[in-house]
């Protein structure tokens, strides 16, 4: 059955594997085993619950199988796939769904590219121009892209794929609560909080291979699932992981290029600059931790400041600096209300006044402290992009009368 030796050796080395979950697919079911066991024998078959032969055709092939009575979903089925894929000591996992969709001819592109960046996710990109596309599924691949890149920064061309590979030791970490077709988002998105990579290929995708094709997608109940998903996982990303990911990802020459870009080559003014630098860092030390971005992006777009920079530097408040930014605040608060909350007593034990008299302290430090932290960092903004402006004015001035002569 093996026609592919070398691409089984691949497998091998890499310590590959294929999962196949699904659901009441007897009528290709056949088909992509066979196709698979073509190009590998390392293949995983997960039986969600499924109520026609599938239980009678997957006794014909020399595949493991996992069995539950009762339908759970795609996503529970990929997560047992997952469990069983690690017991068997694979370090990675190519998903394919059972429906005929997708062809084992791009087993090659996913391997090849897992070598070259090895412990990402590779997703498979499908030509969504292509004749044959249901509207639905172009609907969806539009709307998951867009809340994927919100939710993490990071643009990819088709978040809706099943054709993918996983890294199994990395997932095994991360906690996932959902079951059905919305775990596709949940797993990447919460994969790519915990800094894994992502890369692309493209794919095959026939919609109708060979007949009619059955899925088990319902638009609008699954639809549901998905926007109640997003729901939690954007105030999440917007309040804690995009904002860990960019410290995480920062460099100097990532800081340089960005300084050149948003700030040097801008063609806002220096004013409208120096003032979005001040409300970003102004907005990342008042107390109003977990929605200090939300309201500074919120402000920006009101008072028509540049939101990148009023969302970059309000990003100040990252957990690293949490604790020196809330000791900065107390301190600058005890200085400015005198010497009787200098040094609080706590010998007698913790009392609401105490707490409020603490609390009235940090407020008011955090308040000035921010206030002093933005002028003193608008008016240095300031005068750097004055210099550099008028130098880099000056140069083109230059560059220009050169040419000319």
């Amino acid at each position: 059955m093996l026609k592919h030796p070398e691409i089984q050796k691949e497998f091998e080395s890499l310590g590959c594997c294929v999962i196949i979950p699904t659901y009441n697919n007897q009528r290709f079911l056949r088909s992509v085993i066979e196709e698979v066991l073509g190009y590998t024998s390392n293949v995983l078959v997960v039986n969600d619950g499924s109520t026609d032969e599938t239980t009678e055709i997957l006794r014909e092939y020399p595949v493991e199988c996992i069995h539950y009575k009762h339908n759970k979903g795609k996503g529970y089925a990929l997560r047992k796939g997952f469990k069983r894929a690690l017991e068997k000591e694979y370090k990675y996992a190519i998903t394919i769904d059972s429906d005929g969709q997708h062809t084992p001819e791009d087993f090659s592109s996913f391997l090849e590219k897992i070598k070259e960046h090895p412990g990402s996710i590779i997703i498979g990109a499908r030509n969504m121009d292509q004749d044959g596309i249901p509207g639905k599924s172009s609907f969806g691949h539009r709307f998951s892209n867009f809340w994927f890149k919100l939710e993490t920064g990071i643009p990819m061309p088709d978040t809706q794929s099943g054709f993918r590979l996983y890294p199994l030791e990395p997932l095994n970490k991360i906690k996932f609560v959902t079951r059905r077709y919305e775990f596709e988002i949940e797993v990447i998105v919460k994969a790519a909080w915990k800094g894994i990579h992502f890369h692309h290929v493209p794919v095959h995708v026939d919609y109708n291979p060979g007949g009619e094709r059955i899925s088990h997608f319902r638009p609008f109940i699954d639809f549901s699932r998905v926007s109640i998903l997003n729901t939690f996982l954007v105030p999440m990303a917007l309040l804690y992981y995009r904002p860990l990911m960019f410290v995480r990802n920062l460099s100097w020459k990532k800081l340089k290029e960005f300084t050149r870009k948003e700030l040097l080559m801008s063609k806002d003014s220096n004013l409208k600059l120096t003032f979005s630098v001040m409300l970003g860092i102004f907005m990342g030390i008042v107390p109003i931790w977990g929605w200090q971005m939300l309201t500074a992006v919120s402000l920006a777009f009101l008072l028509r400041l540049n939101k990148v920079i009023v969302l970059i530097t309000s990003n100040i408040s990252i957990p690293p600096m949490i604790p020196l930014i809330i000791y900065l605040s107390y301190k600058t608060g005890g200085i400015v209300l005198g010497a009787n909350s200098e040094s609080l007593d706590y010998s007698s034990g913790l009392s609401f006044e105490i707490m409020k008299i603490d609390l009235y302290r940090y407020v008011i430090g955090a308040l000035i402290f921010g206030a002093s932290l933005s002028v003193s960092s608008g008016l240095l903004t300031f005068i750097i992009l004055s210099v550099f402006r008028k130098r880099k004015g000056k140069n083109e001035r230059e560059n220009g009368i050169a040419l000319q002569e």
